[in-house]
């Protein structure tokens, strides 16, 4: 039995957990010397958001680049970055991302899961404005530092060492794992591991990690500025860009506490469109 492929999965899925976690710890102990945070650990006020998103993932981004130019000795291509049309594909995945939580959003509150508390004010406020614009590229960063990492570099890394499917299964649950929040409940597993899988069949369908970031930074954008729902668990703190919105009824149908992603409608998304992204074949 050849063991080397196994041996491959395991440390590569490792060393990945390994650049996280030691990123995530020394920006978190750089932030929380200036930036106030909860019991949780999240940021209280939404600047203090934009620097989360910063550091820990600038650090991420700086270590994983090093690693894959001067240990690995490869170019960026190992991440999965295209060498033509980079702007385009990345902005094509990030219009997908925004439409695609604007709809997931609407449809939930047409079926009953959200009511109005009036429209969004974000746009009265010039100093929350900023903070939104300040947000989409903090949220662009991290989301394309994650793709980068777990569908551009891990996926690729076990999909050569091993196979696709072990390379799917692999990233997908290390990512949900990384997610990891007490008092998630089975459907945010679900969705999380949805989220991870759907991003490895758009990245596998494209050949490249662009449109997958571009999606991610919009999907996450949307959602933490658009509804006053949370994001990922968190509540962003600021004025909704679109309209306020706030749950009602079953927590499967709104996703709860965890927000839109933990949702009926969202598991429904992820698992119609890696479908389609498997069914279609070639570049795009």
């Amino acid at each position: 039995m050849n063991l080397r492929p196994l041996a491959w999965s395991v440390g590569a899925t490792l060393l990945a957990l390994l650049m996280v976690v030691a990123t995530a710890l020394g920006g978190s102990f750089l932030l929380e010397l200036f930036v106030p945070i909860d019991a949780k650990g999240n940021p209280v006020d939404p600047v203090g958001l934009v620097a989360y998103t910063v550091v820990p993932f600038g650090l991420l981004l700086i270590v994983l680049v090093a690693w894959v130019r001067f240990v690995e000795k490869r170019g960026l291509e190992a991440l999965g970055l295209a060498t033509t049309n980079r702007i385009p594909k990345y902005l094509r995945g990030y219009a997908i991302g925004v439409a695609s939580m604007v709809a997931i959003v609407g449809v939930t509150w047409a079926v009953g899961g959200y009511s109005a508390t009036g429209p969004g004010t974000a746009w009265a406020s010039p100093r929350e404005f900023l903070v939104i614009a300040m947000l989409m590229l903090g949220l662009a960063l991290q989301s394309s530092v994650e793709e980068l990492l777990f569908r551009g570099w891990l996926l690729g890394t076990l999909s050569r060492k091993a196979n696709v499917p072990v390379a799917v299964l692999l990233s997908s649950a290390l990512f949900a794992l990384l997610h990891f929040s007490r008092g998630h409940l089975w459907l945010d597993w679900l969705a999380l591991f949805l989220f991870a899988f759907f991003c490895c069949a758009w990245r596998l369908r494209t050949g490249n990690t662009l449109g997958a970031m571009g999606w991610h930074s919009g999907w996450n954008w949307i959602l933490g500025v658009g509804f006053g729902l949370p994001l990922s668990g968190i509540d962003v703190g600021l004025p909704s860009l679109v309209v306020n919105l706030v749950p009602q009824g079953a927590r499967w149908l709104n996703g709860g506490p965890q927000g839109p992603e933990s949702s009926v409608a969202c598991v429904v998304y992820f698992i119609a469109g890696s479908l389609l992204l498997m069914r279609k074949q070639g570049p795009s």
